[in-house]
């Protein structure tokens, strides 16, 4: 292992990096078993608020094995941050705060074995402006802001901190 300083992290740092990669994995653990344990299927700005996951997992992977870590895991929480900024405007969609950019439309998929169309018929559609599940008035593109926003914001805040071991 190198100990040049440039690769050696302290406490806070390593901290982050860690959350770098627990937030988004949590996230999208999340969003997965909704999904398949629940039924509650995405619309298209559910995809959208994904991507940047699937972005920060990677680069917060790198962030382990690949100097240099902060700059990984900074950008890591980058993306989990537009992913954030991605939910806060999902999450105003669908409370009627203003108006989606698309149609946002999605055809979950139905029974293979069903003619097709039968299986056209029977498709529900996800609307983006109608939230599948809410907890106390915050629906899942909320709850992905608040936890995203809440995570991505503690990374910066513990990678600015400069410690070192």
């Amino acid at each position: 292992m190198s100990t040049h300083p440039s690769t050696v992290l302290g406490p806070s740092a390593r901290l982050a990096r860690g959350l770098a990669l627990a937030v988004p994995a949590f996230l999208l653990g999340g969003a997965y078993v909704a999904e398949y344990g629940f039924g509650l299927y995405p619309c298209e700005m559910c995809w959208w608020q994904r991507y940047p996951h699937f972005a920060a997992l990677a680069l917060a992977g790198l962030a382990f094995v690949a100097p240099p870590a902060r700059l990984w895991t900074a950008l890591a929480a980058i993306a989990v941050l537009v992913s954030a900024a991605i939910g806060l405007f999902h999450a105003g969609v669908e409370y009627g705060w203003w108006q989606g950019i698309t149609s946002c439309a999605r055809i979950v998929p139905s029974d293979p074995g069903a003619s097709p169309l039968e299986a056209i018929m029977n498709t529900p559609m996800i609307s983006c402006d109608d939230p599948q599940w809410t907890l106390l008035g915050i629906s899942l593109a909320g709850f992905n802001f608040l936890i995203a926003a809440a995570g991505g914001l503690a990374v910066l805040a513990l990678l600015a901190r400069g410690d070192r071991a």
